[in-house]
């Protein structure tokens, strides 16, 4: 599936921001699913950007390389007939590679770049569709979609983040130690929070879950329960 076209600004949209490990892309997908809106993965086009960088030999270290790249890389979503989102990134399956930890620590570098970040704002905006959006990131609520009706920001202790992303791991047969992991996700909300440009953070008018010792439903059912949409 290519990316869509133009953005539609009456379109209602539902922002899921939130740090590594909140669940915020499992969330935003079921809740996607249940109001029968289209599903935005912000978090994959950087990482896509940051997969053919690395792909291509460039230094993360060079913004002009990755003003290019976010330029010419080319990145589409196809659904499935399992329900699985796969990514593809310049006509190749990069769903398994934009998962690993190395991946999401080139995305948190190019994400810092202004140049870059201002490269993939139209992308981003481009999928507000009707009958409405579900978007997921970092910024959605404050920079890509600030008009959005809807905003939640979720979030959960380092260490429950940190032993999600470790069983995800580890059910994907991926050999990590939880400890490194952890260190990873404090690093990242650090360097996500003090960017310079776009910093991690509710918006002001966000709503904000703790999703520490919560299931996967009932935070799904709290966030549903924000919008009162028709669902299947």
């Amino acid at each position: 599936m290519s990316e869509p076209a133009a953005p539609v600004p009456s379109v209602d949209v539902l922002t899921i921001d939130g740090p590594s490990g909140s669940g915020k892309g499992t969330i935003s997908r079921r809740v996607a699913a249940r109001l029968g809106w289209h599903y935005l993965d912000s978090g994959a086009l950087y990482r896509g950007v940051g997969v053919a960088a690395s792909w291509a030999d460039l230094d993360l270290a060079d913004p002009a390389a990755l003003v290019r790249c976010a330029f010419d890389t080319r990145i589409g979503f196809e659904d499935r007939a399992d329900g699985e989102l796969r990514v593809i990134v310049n006509g190749l399956d990069a769903t398994d590679e934009l998962r690993t930890e190395t991946a999401g620590a080139a995305a948190s570098a190019i994400a810092a770049v202004p140049e870059v970040r201002s490269a993939l704002k139209d992308r981003q905006r481009a999928f507000r569709r009707p009958p409405g959006l579900v978007a997921d990131g970092r910024d959605m609520g404050t920079v890509i979609f600030p008009d959005a009706r809807y905003k939640v920001f979720l979030t959960a202790s380092p260490e429950e983040r940190a032993e999600r992303r470790y069983k995800q791991l580890k059910d994907k047969g991926v050999s990590v130690i939880l400890d490194d992991l952890l260190r990873e996700i404090l690093a990242r909300d650090a360097r996500d929070a003090n960017r310079a440009v776009a910093p991690l953070r509710p918006a002001d008018d966000a709503v904000c879950i703790d999703t520490t010792g919560l299931g996967i439903d009932a935070v799904v059912e709290r966030v549903l329960a924000l919008v009162p949409a028709p669902r299947s």
